[in-house]
């Protein structure tokens, strides 16, 4: 997993979700100041769902200290309008179904469900400097408290 130092290719194209509407964007266009990248599987799944509640419920606060916020799945941004308006989310949603985003964070791991083993991006976030350089790491979200976990992480960053 790329690590605190390493910098991404803010050339990195994206599709997003944000102020009601789609857009395509480089990676580097969303890093207009500080900003936490949240990685999870999919809308609509438990997990998931507590991970961005988490990250709803103190968006406003990133925000006052500095920080853009930008939740990326695999799902399509109209799934994310729809996922938005249901979960009230004000911050950035980005559909990322080809795992771009984890290929370049070399955040791909094995997963299993229901005995199924598959391949997918891991459910960690990644704080990035305006030029795309790694600030810190989780490389374990921890679903039900993921703002606490971003929290101790940004006071380490001050």
């Amino acid at each position: 997993m790329i690590q605190p130092g390493q910098k991404f290719d803010t050339r990195l194209s994206l599709k997003i979700f944000r102020n009601g509407r789609e857009e395509v964007v480089m990676l580097g266009d969303l890093l207009t100041r500080r900003t936490i990248v949240s990685v999870y599987m999919r809308n609509n799944t438990p997990g998931c769902d507590r991970q961005n509640d988490s990250l709803a419920a103190h968006a406003a606060e990133f925000d006052r200290a500095g920080y853009n916020l930008v939740a990326l799945s695999r799902d399509t941004c109209g799934s994310h309008a729809k996922y938005a308006a249901k979960k009230r989310i004000t911050y950035t949603l980005a559909s990322d179904p080809n795992d771009q985003f984890a290929r370049a964070a070399d955040a791909i791991v094995e997963k299993s469900m229901y005995g199924r083993k598959f391949s997918g991006p891991a459910r960690a976030a990644f704080v990035l400097a305006k030029d795309g350089t790694v600030l810190a790491v989780i490389p374990k979200v921890d679903p039900a408290d993921h703002a606490a976990q971003l929290r101790a992480v940004l006071k380490e960053l001050r």
